[in-house]
């Protein structure tokens, strides 16, 4: 049998409180998900589950499925708690808005890793009314009915006795006061809908040959309302004669989808003794987007064109409040400075190496102060603390470092009531790509940092003479109604983005031919793409897209480029699509000339283990 975890589950009224909460108490839970909040006893919600799951040594894999907001947290929860990191699953989403569905998540599981076996599925950032059940015990009952009930002749009639040889499925319940209607599941139900006090979890057993049927009933049920479990039971019961067995529970359960923070703390009361950092009343969030670069892109550090696009699916935000000294708040999961042992410390460094977002708050502080130094800008003599988060994948191309400082400066110029007059639009994107470049050596060029100071769709120029004359480019945001539907794939264990910029740079300043034709066809081709969004002809921009990547293959070679960049290029290119990378690497942005091939095109992505999402544009 297979265990699937579900903590896929975007931002709930309970996240929602906490992050209104001024009090200070609970702001070391913001962003973090539900599963990974302090459980019974002082554990995590998740801990619970999975040391009863893996202590009975009962199932062959266990899976874990969440979305790509909460992705990085789940992953740092593995490498501390024995978990596999590769059977984590990524739903790509990173919004409510964009949610799969809780049988979604579940048939994209079973797909990404081919299961072909019995499935355990347990929302897994649920916790037990009763801290002294033993949830374990529970589980090897189940586990013992789900196998033994095909020889089960409990029933009566010759009838039953017959069908009872045919194993069924299992949903756990707890009795909330009376049974009522026994066939048709509601989603936290008034009145007015059923008379039923019999509360059902996703807690449930299901057979092979059920398992077969999701993407039959996700192919008749598309609606994110319609994928949830109690709707699938019920198709499951009433239109395909399948067979459920309920499983009533002596207790019941807490934080069960949405909830509230009334309910945390009367379970967790112990937890209110410790404060955060966080005691001032005036707290400032600003928050910069992830961007794909549509087209032109490397040409923006060689006085060349680009197109650029702010997207919603990835963000990085900061935290500003006053406090008594100046406070620089280390990300738990960027920033860690505490490890479950000595390997696990191996293991983050290996991976995600030394430095993390700190570095960038501290930098982008110290090139503030030093910027009103010298524009003689007097900052009122105020502490703060800073805090951040971010969702940006690390290292797939989407500029998720120049996120952070650009969302950083926003706080910085708020708190001290700095305007556009102290420090120009046009002139922040240099002021980030100095923190940067100049403060910590990361090789950058202006493109990210313009487009998330303006957000949207931005067109550049950074032609020589204009970069002369005004000390920064043509920044132009594009007033579009319409973009066609681009999609955004990326690896779960991409390389360095830098090192796709090679030596490039050098052979373009030593007047390379090659380098600076290829620059000046991807300026070229950016004039193009312009006019194509202008006349909405998405067939040539994906063209033009394709071309975007020929040019740089030609100007940096498949080596330098990359097996597993190059692959994701084939794959889409293999559908129709126009595919280029949207940075330096990591990572590629499609256009699907018939996006009818999508769904098709994205399981083969997911074969082989890539994360696929729709780009929602930030056209505001």
């Amino acid at each position: 049998m297979i265990c699937i975890l579900l903590v896929a589950g975007h931002a709930s009224s309970l996240e929602a409180e906490i992050a209104a909460d001024r009090s200070g108490k609970y702001s070391h839970l913001e962003g973090v998900p539900k599963a990974l909040y302090p459980g019974v006893g002082g554990k995590k919600i998740l801990d619970y589950w999975w040391d009863i799951i893996k202590s009975r040594q009962l199932f062959s894999e266990v899976f874990l499925v969440t979305n790509a907001d909460k992705y990085k947290h789940f992953e740092r929860w593995a490498t501390a708690s024995e978990f596999p990191v590769e059977n984590i699953i990524n739903d790509g989403t990173t919004s409510r808005e964009e949610r799969l569905g809780a049988v979604m998540d579940l048939e994209l599981c079973l797909r990404m890793k081919s299961i072909g076996e019995d499935v355990l599925v347990v929302a897994a950032d649920m916790i037990c009314q009763d801290e002294k059940f033993d949830i374990a015990q529970l589980i090897i009952i189940i586990i013992l009915i789900f196998i033994i009930s095909e020889n089960n002749d409990y029933r009566n009639s010759n009838k039953n006795r017959e069908r009872s040889k045919e194993r069924g499925d299992l949903a756990i319940y707890y009795e909330m006061l009376a049974s009522g209607f026994t066939n048709y599941f509601f989603e936290k139900p008034t009145g007015e809908e059923t008379q039923s006090r019999n509360g059902s979890v996703v807690f449930y057993c299901f057979r092979q040959s059920t398992l077969e049927l999701v993407s039959r009933y996700l192919g008749e049920y598309k609606l994110k309302e319609e994928r949830s479990f109690g709707l699938f039971l019920q198709w499951l019961i009433n239109e395909q004669d399948g067979e459920v067995y309920g499983m009533k529970l002596p207790t019941g359960f807490q934080l069960i989808g949405e909830t509230t923070l009334s309910e945390y703390e009367k379970w967790l009361s112990f937890f209110s003794q410790q404060c955060s950092s966080f005691r001032g009343l005036h707290r400032i969030t600003k928050r910069a987007y992830a961007r794909v670069g549509l087209m032109g892109n490397p040409s923006d550090g060689f006085y060349g064109k680009t197109i650029s696009l702010s997207i919603k699916n990835f963000w990085a935000e900061v935290w500003i409040c006053e406090s008594e000294r100046l406070i620089l708040q280390p990300h738990p999961l960027n920033d860690p400075t505490e490890f479950g042992s000595l390997a696990d410390l191996h293991g983050i460094t290996s991976k995600e190496g030394y430095l993390g977002g700190l570095r960038l708050l501290q930098a982008t502080c110290k090139k503030f102060y030093n910027y009103c130094s010298v524009k003689g800008i007097a900052l009122a003599k105020r502490n703060f603390t800073l805090k951040y988060d971010t969702n940006i994948p690390r290292q797939v191309g989407l500029a998720g470092s120049s996120a952070i400082v650009t969302a950083t400066l926003k706080c910085l110029m708020t708190f001290f009531n700095l305007t556009e007059a102290d420090l120009p639009k046009e002139v922040q994107p240099d002021f980030i790509l100095d923190v940067e470049v100049g403060e910590l050596n990361i090789n950058a060029g202006l493109q990210d940092r313009v487009v998330q100071v303006y957000q949207g769709l931005v067109y550049m120029d950074f032609s020589r003479d204009i970069m002369d004359s005004r000390g920064h480019g043509e920044y132009r945001k594009l007033e579009v109604s319409e973009l066609p539907q681009f999609f955004l794939v990326y690896s779960g264990d991409p390389s360095d983005s830098g090192k796709i910029h090679s030596d490039v740079r050098s052979r373009w300043e030593a007047g390379d031919e090659n380098i600076i034709e290829g620059m000046k066809k991807l300026a070229e081709l950016t004039d193009l793409a312009l006019e194509s969004i202008k006349e909405k002809d998405w067939m040539s921009l994906s063209r033009y897209m394709e071309l975007n990547f020929n040019i740089r293959l030609e100007m940096y070679g498949e080596n330098t480029l990359g097996e597993q960049n190059l692959h994701m290029i084939s794959i889409g290119t293999r559908f129709g699509a126009g595919c280029k990378f949207p940075g330096s690497g990591g990572a590629i942005l499609g256009l699907l000339k018939d996006e009818n091939k999508f769904a098709e095109m994205e399981r083969e992505f997911q074969k082989h283990g890539y994360v696929v999402t729709k780009v929602v544009p930030n056209l505001q």
